[in-house]
């Protein structure tokens, strides 16, 4: 049965390839975007585009949606630290302007982009749902914020409504992939060392208590990462807020994503070893078990290698794009 869903930043990484999932399910898809961080070349073929703001859903929704699946948020660390005002602004202010105008046309059912942020540094791994909320910055604070609106939202107004709390999403679908612009995921900036459009990678810190001295990180294929939200959809229920992580389980290291790389690309990667970055845990990986139970949730795309090989596959492709707007 076909549905109607509004994609909020449906242009950005994670939500063009969710509404690239829920297209190729057969259904009707309105992307709703700013284009402050998303591309237009990222809205996937097929989905009605809007160019605006969040703050803006009131004009463009009506009861003939049957969800709203939100992305739209700023996702810089760093840049939420130096202006945090832009962050409160947007992602929790344009949130509680979606919610009214989602209350005002009767659309009933959320699905919301939230964050493994929101934990901070954990003091035991894997992270579980249950674990205290501890974040370390304004970004994290404002997908906790976010968070305890939905919440009070389905309490007080019957909103269905699952929060999917992302650990490091990688690889690409398609025509879809991350474009961030500065960029500061390790996957694609190590891509872009293979590409010969950096030096070398930073290794920021080598003395951890892991095995092999960096950091270890749970990487989830983004493809897999959609799959949960269209299972999402289906399973929420009014008047509950269900909150779930989404990660592979394992993590990889820093130097096992180099090597990783290295084999894909079959091209030399060049790496020097920096000094620690504040707050950066050794360990961060998820316990998924909550969107096993109640999604039926499993990553198929689990594999390091496949991750970076569709990762790529789509730099690659993207690269004269990328080049055309440096210009």
């Amino acid at each position: 049965m076909s549905s109607k869903y509004l994609v909020t930043g449906g242009a950005g990484y994670v939500g063009s390839v969710v509404a690239a999932h829920l297209l190729e399910a057969g259904h009707r898809v309105t992307v709703l975007d700013d284009l402050s961080t998303g591309h237009r070349e990222g809205v996937p073929a097929g989905a009605e585009f809007i160019e605006g703001r969040i703050q803006s859903a009131a004009d463009h929704l009506d009861p003939t949606f049957d969800a709203v699946l939100h992305f739209a948020a700023y996702s810089q660390v760093g840049e939420s630290v130096t202006d945090p005002d832009k962050y409160w602004r947007n992602n929790v202010g344009g949130t509680t302007e979606l919610l009214a105008a989602m209350r005002a046309a009767d659309v009933r059912t959320l699905v919301f982009s939230s964050t493994a942020a929101v934990y901070g540094e954990p003091a035991t791994v894997p992270i579980t749902e249950d674990a205290p909320t501890a974040p370390t910055n304004p970004y994290g604070a404002t997908k906790l914020a976010v968070d305890h609106m939905i919440s009070g939202e389905c309490a007080a107004h019957g909103l269905a409504a699952v929060s999917l709390r992302y650990f490091n999403v990688a690889g690409a679908h398609g025509a879809q992939g991350e474009r961030h612009d500065p960029e500061s995921h390790l996957i694609p900036l190590i891509l872009q060392v293979a590409q010969g459009r950096r030096e070398s990678i930073s290794v920021y810190g080598d003395d951890y208590p892991t095995p092999d001295g960096t950091c270890v990180r749970d990487y989830i294929h983004v493809a897999d990462l959609a799959d949960a939200h269209l299972l999402a959809l289906a399973a929420a229920k009014a008047g509950e807020h269900l909150v779930c992580n989404l990660g592979n389980g394992n993590g990889f290291s820093v130097h096992e994503v180099i090597d990783t790389v290295r084999q894909v690309t079959g091209r030399p990667i060049p790496q020097h070893t920096a000094p620690r970055r504040a707050g950066d845990p050794a360990v961060l990986v998820a316990s998924a078990e909550r969107a096993k139970q109640r999604l039926g949730w499993r990553p198929a795309r689990a594999a390091l290698t496949d991750i970076v090989a569709d990762a790529w596959a789509f730099a690659q492709s993207a690269a004269p794009q990328q080049e055309e707007r440096q210009q």
